[in-house]
């Protein structure tokens, strides 16, 4: 597991010459499970090599790299954890420190991966392979803060949208209140406008009425002092034929 993310080389220590038999027995079988994939089998057998001989470093070093080839990323990185805080040896430290990271970028905590990569290269500053993944975790964590920020502006639009069609509705909501007030308003004033037009119609009738009774009225005065006028005519000329009788002899 050592070395890079993509160029990974795992360093199992089977230092069987510090083991007793049993240890050895059982370790041997967890290399073997190791190399034939058989990650979770081998994880087995070197915690039985852990029960047999407890606090063996190449043990727990080896479980924690099973963790992590079976993907239990977030276990694998506290095995390491936990490794880093009894191991003063630097380049162990420095492996694991490497390792660390590795199962921190893999659990897409880029972060504390960088971080990591940057203590193992405190203590070996010329490892390239620490330092591509530290370029690589760096670069990562980069898009993952922009795509948080993306993520962060593009909930903000959809606030605003809603806020937005909220107060559009809002908006309509009111103007169809304002409407619906209006219209029993107005259906509230028809029958006083509709009286008030029957009272202007009848008023109008009234007067045409009295008009024309006026007119009437008119018409039969002029008709009599036409008459009058007729009758005073024809008494004038009656007056204008009748000569009186000359009763006088003429001598």
């Amino acid at each position: 597991m050592k070395r890079s993310i993509f160029l990974y080389i795992l360093f199992l220590l089977p230092l069987t010459h510090i083991f007793g038999q049993q240890e050895r027995k059982l370790v041997r079988e967890g290399v073997k499970e190791f190399q034939d994939q058989k990650y979770n089998e081998a994880e087995v057998q070197f915690r039985k090599a852990l029960d047999a001989k407890p606090g063996l470093y190449e043990g727990e070093y080896d479980i924690a790299n099973s963790l992590y080839k079976q993907k239990k990323y977030s276990e694998a990185a506290s095995e390491y954890e936990k490794l880093l805080e009894k191991n003063n040896d630097p380049q162990k430290r420095a492996d694991l420190y490497h390792n660390l990271g590795n199962s921190q970028v893999m659990a897409q905590q880029f972060d504390k991966g960088a971080e990591a990569y940057k203590n193992s290269l405190r203590i070996r500053p010329n490892d390239e392979d620490t330092r591509y993944n530290l370029a690589y975790a760096l670069e990562k964590l980069k898009q993952q803060q922009q795509q948080q920020k993306d993520n962060k502006d593009n909930k903000k639009d959809e606030k605003d949208k809603d806020k937005q069609k909220q107060d559009q509705k809002d908006n309509k909501d009111n103007q169809d209140k304002k409407d619906d007030q209006q219209k029993d308003k107005d259906q509230q004033q028809q029958p006083n406008q509709d009286d008030k037009n029957k009272q202007d119609q009848k008023e109008g009738k009234d007067k045409q009425q009295q008009n024309i009774s006026q007119q009437d009225a008119e018409q039969m005065l002029n008709a009599v002092q036409n008459q009058e006028k007729e009758t005073k005519e024809k008494l004038d000329k009656k007056k204008a034929v009748a000569k009186p009788v000359r009763t006088e002899k003429d001598w």
